[in-house]
């Protein structure tokens, strides 16, 4: 109860300040004001990369599943908002955002090496970069990779990691190839079929993969870690600040824990509450 109590009190101050703000003629804006466009009934519209399990995904049957995409309608629930699903390849995230399309990009976002092209939210989960390799593919160390096939998806933190001077990129020149592919999805598939030796990617995605095949396994070296947030166009503070308020009573009420507890692979790396 103290709990549920501290929230609606962060919810209290918050809308209290955004009161006097346009009282005083806070910047000539409405915005926060009861006539502020993110009031009950606003379309929230959730972008997130419709293959990127277990944090977003879009299944066989085109309905929308993941840790992020419950998050965001309970974000919804909580205002009276409206949920809007907007789904894309993980590589056009920037132009649906920058075109309106999209109000955020929700979806295992990397915080870490993109601090100033978003405005982010609080971070909510912890992530490794990892290499995941067939059991006995004989690759145990980092070193291992040398002349092999690494697969990894296009535009991720494990693809920038890779090719950046200061991160893996001398690692990654001791790759026979580095295959880039659309989806994880697909990168997995030429895993286990030989394709290719190895795939670089985010641990959390990594254990779901696991967890529906035992003959998969990360090496124990990680390649970084980072976190994951929300991120925003530059100009949404409002809306920024309303979700991270949400953030913070969903998870002081048990909203947060109860949706992790349905993604057992990635539930000890979600910080939010903790």
């Amino acid at each position: 109860m103290k709990k549920r109590l501290t929230a609606l009190m962060l919810v209290f101050a918050m809308i209290f300040t955004m009161a006097v703000l346009t009282a005083c003629g806070g910047g000539g804006s409405d915005e926060g004001s009861s006539d502020s466009k993110y009031g009950e009934g606003f379309v929230f519209k959730h972008g997130f990369d419709l293959d990127y399990r277990p944090y977003s995904f879009v299944d066989d049957n085109g309905e929308n599943g993941g840790f992020d995409v419950e998050m965001a309608k309970a974000v919804c629930d909580f205002y009276g908002w409206e949920y809007e699903a907007v789904p894309f390849n993980w590589d056009a995230k920037d132009a649906e955002l920058n075109a309106g399309s999209c109000d955020c990009i929700w979806s295992g976002f990397t915080i870490n090496g993109r601090e100033d092209d978003y405005l982010w939210s609080e971070p909510y989960s912890d992530n490794t970069q990892k290499i995941m390799v067939k059991k006995d593919s004989g690759i145990a160390t980092l070193a291992d990779l040398a002349g092999k096939k690494v697969g990894v998806q296009t535009a991720t933190s494990a693809y920038e990691l890779l090719n950046d001077e200061e991160g893996q990129k001398e690692l990654m020149e001791t790759f026979a190839d580095l295959n880039v592919y659309d989806t994880y999805t697909i990168a997995i598939t030429d895993l286990n079929a030989g394709a290719i030796d190895a795939v670089a990617v985010d641990v959390t995605r990594a254990q779901e993969a696991m967890a529906k095949d035992d003959s998969l396994v990360c090496l124990e070296e990680n390649l970084g870690s980072e976190q994951y947030g929300i991120g925003f166009r530059k100009d949404d503070q409002e809306l920024c600040d309303l979700v991270n308020v949400a953030l913070e009573a969903l998870a002081a009420d048990g909203t947060v824990a109860k949706i992790a507890a349905n993604y057992p692979e990635i539930e000890e790396y979600i910080t939010l509450g903790k």
